[in-house]
């Protein structure tokens, strides 16, 4: 049977930005972006992001430690995040993907954020998104 699999990031999304411009700002390299947006006509509005993800974890999946790390790389450039999202009018998100397995003796991993994760996220005015899916019988 498959595993449990899961990972956590951080994203900024907006309409008509170029991501480097964020990564120079924000003095830290993303996981990926999506640059769509930064060559979009006003008249056909595409959104741009910027993302830090976590790697994808195996089995031990666990949502306090994958947001801890985020939460470590972001907790110290959280005014210059402030300041990037009401300069570019990005939207700030927490997000977590979760593949749960379908094996009855398979643990379900605990969801939540601690007391920092969500002081910080409420302080940049961020939202979280959780992305969940069962895995296909082996």
């Amino acid at each position: 049977m498959a595993s449990n699999e899961g990972r956590a990031f951080f994203a900024l999304s907006g309409y008509h930005f170029n991501p480097d411009d964020i990564t120079r700002l924000l003095g830290i390299e993303p996981t990926s972006t999506n640059a769509a947006g930064a060559h979009s006509g006003l008249d056909r509005p595409v959104i741009s992001s910027w993302e830090l993800s976590t790697d994808k974890v195996i089995d031990d999946v666990d949502v306090y430690k994958l947001t801890e790390i985020i939460m470590k790389q972001l907790d110290p450039i959280k005014d210059k995040i402030i300041e990037v999202c009401k300069s570019h009018n990005l939207s700030p998100r927490m997000g977590v993907v979760l593949t749960l397995s379908v094996a009855k003796d398979e643990v379900s991993p605990d969801v939540g954020f601690g007391a920092r994760t969500i002081r910080f996220l409420a302080d940049i005015g961020a939202f979280i998104n959780v992305d969940y899916k069962l895995s296909e019988r082996i």
